[in-house]
């Protein structure tokens, strides 16, 4: 596996955890995005990238400037992958839409965006990260289906791993 990095935004804890997992799987680091820099991103050739949604669909307020890091970034033979934390009870309109946000950067930077998780097994009525019947990545709702989140986060790294 190439160059790799977990890189997460959490406020309540929840994505930070979910991205110390994947991290630990892959064997790679993780890290806040609050600490993000452009050294960091030219250092790794894959970037896994994580975001809690809040607000109206928004992604996790230290992203802001996280994807300033990454816009003025050269992406351009980098893959990322993208996973988003969500609540798809009480949020079920936005569930994982801070993901779209980042994924739109990414993309617009020269990245690949590796391909996302279908909806089927998903509760939820709507989101801005889902395109094609896929979200953008991997969607988690640790509050109402933790009993899914492990088995997701091990189905979608078996389906990235290749690629990174």
């Amino acid at each position: 596996m190439k160059p790799t990095i977990v890189i997460y935004g959490s406020s309540t804890g929840t994505c930070q955890g979910i991205a110390e997992t994947i991290a630990a799987k892959l064997g790679v680091g993780a890290l806040d995005v609050a600490n993000i820099s452009s050294d960091i991103v030219v250092a790794n050739d894959n970037l896994i990238l994580g975001t809690s949604t809040w607000g109206v669909g928004e992604m996790q307020d230290d992203w802001y400037s996280g994807v300033e890091t990454l816009k003025s970034a050269d992406l351009t033979g980098k893959t990322v992958a993208l996973f988003g934390c969500g609540d798809s009870d009480s949020y079920s309109d936005t569930f994982c839409s801070g993901m779209k946000e980042i994924a739109d950067v990414v993309k617009a930077a020269g990245a690949t965006l590796l391909e996302g998780v279908p909806t089927d097994d998903y509760s939820f009525s709507d989101s801005e990260a889902v395109e094609n019947g896929k979200f953008l990545g991997l969607a988690l709702d640790d509050i109402n289906e933790s009993d899914k989140t492990d088995t997701r986060i091990d189905t979608w790294l078996e389906a990235i791993k290749p690629f990174l």
